[in-house]
């Protein structure tokens, strides 16, 4: 008899048979994780939910089925970004630098904590991206950059319009387990290439998750920085993006384009 193969080394296969050996390659270091982590993401998401919807703080952590509140106040910075008192006051007391620019997408909002970017966002009027940071940062202190800042937003700048060129930047990535190991999956998606939702599930050991993965990509705060928009729908169509279809497609053509030469 054939010897048997574990689920896990199964879903591997299965995921390098759809990407192939060298996009495999790009996605193998995107470790995947347990269904506890799994588990652990909605309960997450759960949690923030009842956050924002005025749960004292230790309502929304039992209410979202944790066991213990000391177990999710010790890992609440990997999960929220910040402690859940905090994130119930919509980051109070966190001072968010912020600064708009302009680039060939159009408006571009820039924003940063201590820890790094936590946002960056594309649309055409600059005053809808500054709403949709307050909104996204409702008691947090957000400050106008200085001419020290003008620097990041320079170099968010470099990145949009010369990916191929930028040098890595610090990110303050705030998502649930779940959704920051899809982000990091995308973050291995070469430069000029694309890959589905599916593969993605599959990549992160997830098969039927990919519906999950496209919430994860709607819900990516750092455009470009992390690349949504190089995930496409399994009959090759853009789908949706968060910051417009048709900003989605100019970045993929320029980026294409970038990596034939």
């Amino acid at each position: 008899m054939p010897p048997k193969t574990s689920p896990a080394k199964a879903t591997k296969v299965a995921a390098q048979a759809v990407l192939g050996d060298a996009r495999w390659a790009a996605f193998e270091n995107a470790t995947p994780p347990p269904r506890a982590a799994y588990a652990a993401a909605h309960k997450a998401q759960r949690t923030r939910a009842a956050l924002e919807n005025n749960s004292s703080v230790t309502e929304a952590i039992y209410s979202a089925g944790h066991n213990s509140v000391g177990h999710f106040y010790a890992t609440a910075n990997k999960r929220l970004g910040m402690t859940p008192t905090k994130f119930k006051q919509g980051g109070i007391e966190t001072e968010v630098h912020f600064a708009v620019g302009q680039c060939s997408l159009g408006a571009v909002l820039v924003a940063a904590t201590s820890k790094g970017l936590c946002a960056i966002f594309l649309g055409d009027d600059p005053n809808e991206l500054v709403h949709d940071l307050q909104r996204r940062f409702p008691h947090a202190c957000l400050k106008g950059g200085d001419a020290t800042f003008e620097d990041t937003v320079a170099k968010v700048v470099g990145l949009i319009e010369h990916p191929q060129q930028a040098t890595p930047l610090p990110l303050d990535i705030r998502g649930t387990a779940f959704q920051q190991k899809v982000w990091q999956a995308l973050t291995k998606i070469p430069l000029g290439k694309t890959a589905t939702y599916l593969e993605v599930a599959k990549a992160i050991g997830l098969p039927k998750g990919f519906r999950a993965v496209a919430q994860a990509c709607g819900a990516n705060p750092l455009a470009i920085a992390i690349p949504c928009h190089r995930v496409v729908r399994t009959d090759g169509d853009l789908s949706g993006y968060r910051w417009g279809v048709k900003r989605k497609r100019t970045i993929l053509e320029r980026e294409r384009a970038m990596a034939q030469r």
